[in-house]
């Protein structure tokens, strides 16, 4: 995976030389509709020796048109980026979508692009994206005035999972609900959570299962409760895990979620490590209990149904 260039917007955008085949959308969960899009760039730049790039906004445009109803990302900007290097994306832009931005013309959008990467040289789109002042612009504008300007438009049809569209909404929806099997099978890889080991209370060492903590709380919180995880750490091996994702009603509630892993095998990192979490099944919802022995019953509980989930998924 080679390291990603990342711009502050297409004014900042200074790109290395070559045709640069770009793929254009909020690409919000980057799931598998959008990877169609996404590959298709990539693998025309390669064959052509040219840049594969994405450029994509920040904030999310309800942000701007429903301030009082915002639609929470799926993935913070760095997870977004992580995906999109994993792809092969060579160069992501990050737009900021001001009224500004909002207000250009639609039939003045790829000359917008031209102006500010005159190397452009093909447009990677899904089919039913839209562009411009009050989203007037389509494909096949795109079209027309692209190949005004010289240059190429690709548009991928929608993604079915199930007999249904995938979308970055339909997955929001899973994702709260702790529906892990969909989510992950429709974002096309699991979803994941990456961060520092935090010291914590060290109540989990006390009762037998000591976890690695991780302060995290994303714009769309993930249903709380207890999943089968895995942990990577650097180059090794993914390890088998644990978690509880929530509030620790039972122990001292916190303002804040936290993620908890007790790992089923070792090594186990420490304190300070950098550590990706891959989020696989929801086991239960989060729970209070009255007394913390009873919650050190459940968690030995979890830690069976998880190793069951694992034994499960290696014998299919």
């Amino acid at each position: 995976m080679s390291a990603l260039l990342q711009f502050a917007g297409l004014e900042q955008a200074r790109l290395p030389a070559g045709s640069l085949h770009l793929a254009i959308g909020m690409f919000d969960g980057v799931h598998l509709g959008h990877q169609s899009v996404i590959e298709s760039a990539v693998h025309s730049a390669r064959r052509s020796g040219g840049v594969a790039g994405v450029l994509t906004f920040w904030p999310h445009p309800s942000a701007l048109f429903r301030p009082d109803q915002l639609t929470p990302l799926l993935m913070p900007m760095e997870m977004k980026h992580t995906v999109l290097a994993r792809l092969g994306v060579e160069v992501a832009i990050e737009q900021n979508f001001s009224r500004e931005f909002a207000a250009v013309e639609a039939r003045d959008f790829v000359a917008l692009l031209q102006r500010h990467l005159p190397q452009l040289a093909a447009i990677y789109v899904g089919e039913s994206w839209r562009f411009g002042r009050g989203r007037q612009g389509d494909v096949p504008l795109l079209v027309e005035t692209a190949r005004q300007a010289g240059l190429t438009v690709f548009s991928a049809p929608r993604l079915n999972y199930n007999g249904s569209p995938i979308s970055s909404s339909r997955i929001r929806e899973l994702l709260v609900a702790g529906d892990m099997a969909e989510v992950n099978a429709m974002l096309g890889c699991s979803y994941f959570t990456t961060g520092v080991v935090e010291a914590g209370r060290k109540l989990g060492r006390t009762i037998g299962f000591p976890t690695l903590n991780l302060a995290w709380e994303p714009e769309l919180k993930p249903r709380y409760g207890v999943y089968a995880v895995e942990v990577t750490h650097g180059q090794k091996p993914a390890l088998k895990g644990v978690a509880n994702y929530g509030l620790r009603p039972t122990v001292g509630q916190t303002n804040r979620p936290l993620l908890e892993v007790h790992l089923l095998e070792s090594p186990v990192p420490t304190y300070g490590d950098a550590i990706t979490v891959n989020w696989l099944q929801f086991l239960r919802p989060e729970s209070k209990f009255d007394r913390v022995e009873e919650l050190r019953r459940q968690i030995e509980k979890d830690r069976v149904n998880a190793l069951k989930y694992f034994q499960n998924t290696e014998t299919k």
